[in-house]
């Protein structure tokens, strides 16, 4: 049992990392409510020392009336769905298909869980060259060999591109979080579900699923907090057009046409703005399973 003693040490111990990661957090958040109200532009030769000019909400109402900015957003949680959809399924499925004995099985699962470590920027252009290019690509010859027109994903069908190419990334995260949680059930409730005669579906939507709940709220809610911020993949493949332009890309982009860093910092408190209900949906709805 711990002493007051040894709690007041740990406490100690602790100090640094909190603070660091509080001044980690706290530093970038305040600056950007800082400039947000202010008019900075700092390749026009402004300094934020001197003092800039306050405009109050003008950046924030201005960054709100641009015709980009709903589409934007709906685009950011269309993506967000989507991956989140491709990732939980196939996810689930993995982890079942790995938990099952076979040969091989430690060197199968490096190579599933290996996207995960390769670089968003490295993805997107291995995808975007080798897969998805409508002349060299593998998808491109895949069609041609079936006697079809080769598809210009990127341009025509833009919008799941995107969503199959950070799917990639992310499946291996969640197929990790789920295969654990699959090891984790008692196999004895398998088996005399299985004595018992009941057939493989129901005990997957009777026993697996229902254990695996707590583990899929996970998976949704980290990824969700992730994918919210997504921009290396669009900026590498479709560069914010044929409608894939996220409110984080539209924030990019509002900064390099207007050169003002106020009105970016305005975009960014909107992003956090929507990060945060959506992530009070997800802890209302979804994050119940959690309390279970």
């Amino acid at each position: 049992m711990a002493t007051k003693a040894s709690r007041s040490a740990a406490r100690v111990m602790m100090a640094p990392a909190v603070i660091l990661l509080l001044g980690w957090m706290l530093v970038p958040l305040t600056l950007t409510l800082f400039f947000s109200f202010k008019k900075y532009l700092p390749l026009r030769g402004d300094k934020w020392q001197n003092g800039l000019e306050w405009v109050g909400f003008e950046n924030y109402s201005r960054f709100l009336s641009s015709s980009s900015f709903w589409p934007a957003v709906t685009t950011t949680l269309i993506i967000v769905l989507g991956v989140l959809i491709i990732t939980v399924c196939l996810g689930v499925l993995l982890a079942l298909l790995l938990d099952q004995p076979m040969w091989g099985q430690g060197v199968v699962r490096i190579l599933v869980i290996a996207p995960f470590f390769v670089m968003p920027t490295v993805s997107a252009l291995v995808w975007k060259n080798m897969f998805m290019d409508p002349t060299n690509g593998l998808f491109a010859h895949l069609w041609r060999f079936f006697g079809a027109e080769p598809v210009a994903w990127l341009s025509e069908a833009s919008l799941p591109s995107i969503v199959i190419i950070v799917s990639w990334q992310w499946l291996p995260f969640a197929t990790l979080i789920l295969l654990t949680a699959i090891q984790s059930l008692d196999s004895e409730q398998l088996e005399a579900a299985e004595m018992d005669g009941a057939p493989a579906l129901k005990r997957f939507a009777y026993i697996i699923l229902p254990h695996l709940g707590r583990a899929i709220t996970i998976v949704i809610l980290i990824q969700t907090i992730f994918l919210l911020s997504i921009f290396a993949e669009i900026f590498v493949t479709t560069g914010g057009a044929f409608g894939s332009r996220t409110l984080t890309y539209l924030i990019f982009q509002r900064v390099l046409e207007s050169q003002n860093i106020g009105l970016g910092s305005a975009g960014g408190v909107y992003a956090i703005i929507l990060a945060n209900i959506v992530a009070i949906f997800l802890m209302r709805i979804v994050g119940k399973n959690l309390d279970t």
